[in-house]
């Protein structure tokens, strides 16, 4: 019988690994980025797409499957479907994008700091791309005007521009090592706008919480900001080990040399480098804090308390939402 027996039923609704633990959030993460799921074409998706809602509606599946396969089918579907909405996630906002697309972007980004233009650009680039992930991976099922999106990004990528622009005349009479740090300021100032100004609906009209049998209870604004938060919080982490230990690897060879025999060399290095700290430092900044995030029910705004407890005898302790990435 395999899976299809009741009695050997799993809960794949949930993490595979212990999320009440680093370690076991971390593991998860490190599936989750995954750059390889980037490549999976749209029939492997699609059929992870149909073994996973099989299973969930306990329709007959192959006695082959395994419980492994059955966690690569989540594990993969995950990486492309949004878990609020369902909907197929652009493939560079999806999570498993973010090695490869950072490695390109933050390399260019720290090998061309001194040209204003260069400055411009990849700047631009890289704040319309963390855009582009921020709204893929947006908590709930809050749906934003056209207007309401142009908006946003125009702030965000404005603020991320001027604060790089203004950063750099600043350092421009300081040490080399200096300027190559400019970058990760200016990514840290931007993420605190653009992450926020993405989603801004939910700061407004809040993020659906749920009790822990994921009946939805409303709509919370308390636990929007506290999400935004801790995603403004990962970021920042996420980008610090690339953004400023490839920058001290870089200013080294410069001094020795190295790079003026070798000119041609700067990005390759800059890049390969950053891969090798994106490739960890992305899963594990994701982990800080749980996917499925809780807030004290006495946390909730006034008014969202007073209708959960007209709806509910027992009113629970802690609330859930998706917190985004």
């Amino acid at each position: 019988m395999g899976l299809n027996d009741e009695k050997n039923r799993i809960n794949i609704d949930e993490p595979r690994y212990d999320q009440n633990t680093y370690i076991g959030r971390a593991k998860h993460f490190f599936i989750t980025t995954n750059p390889l799921n980037v490549f999976a074409s749209n029939k492997k998706l699609e059929e992870a797409k149909c073994i996973v809602e099989k299973y969930r509606r306990k329709e007959p599946l192959p006695d082959d499957l395994t419980e492994d396969k059955l966690w690569r089918a989540k594990n993969l579907y995950d990486s492309a479907f949004h878990p609020d909405t369902g909907e197929k996630m652009f493939v560079l906002g999806r999570m498993s994008a973010q090695v490869p697309s950072n490695m390109v972007i933050t390399g260019g980004m720290i090998t061309f700091y001194r040209s204003t233009p260069a400055v411009v650009f990849w700047q631009w680039l890289n704040q319309s791309f963390n855009a582009l992930v921020n709204y893929s991976n947006r908590s709930g099922d809050i749906v934003q005007t056209d207007q309401q999106l142009i908006t946003s990004y125009l702030c965000a990528t404005g603020g991320a521009v001027g604060t790089a622009l203004g950063l750099n005349s600043l350092t421009k009479s300081m040490p080399s090592i200096i300027g190559r740090m400019v970058p990760f300021a200016a990514v840290a100032a931007a993420n605190c706008i653009n992450i926020p100004m993405m989603r801004a609906q939910e700061l407004k009209q809040g993020t659906p919480v749920y009790d822990e049998q994921n009946n939805k209870l409303g709509y919370s604004r308390a636990a929007a900001t506290s999400g935004i938060a801790q995603v403004v919080f990962s970021r920042i982490c996420m980008a610090l080990p690339g953004m400023v230990f490839t920058p001290i690897v870089m200013n080294s060879l410069e001094r020795k040399g190295f790079l003026r025999r070798y000119p041609w060399m700067n990005l390759p290095i800059s890049v390969g480098f950053l891969g090798l700290c994106l490739t960890f430092a992305t899963p594990l900044a994701c982990a800080f804090f749980k996917q499925k995030a809780s807030i004290a029910f006495t946390s909730l705004e006034t008014e969202l308390q007073e209708e959960i407890k007209s709806k509910y005898k027992d009113v629970p302790t802690y609330v859930f939402y998706n917190k985004g990435l």
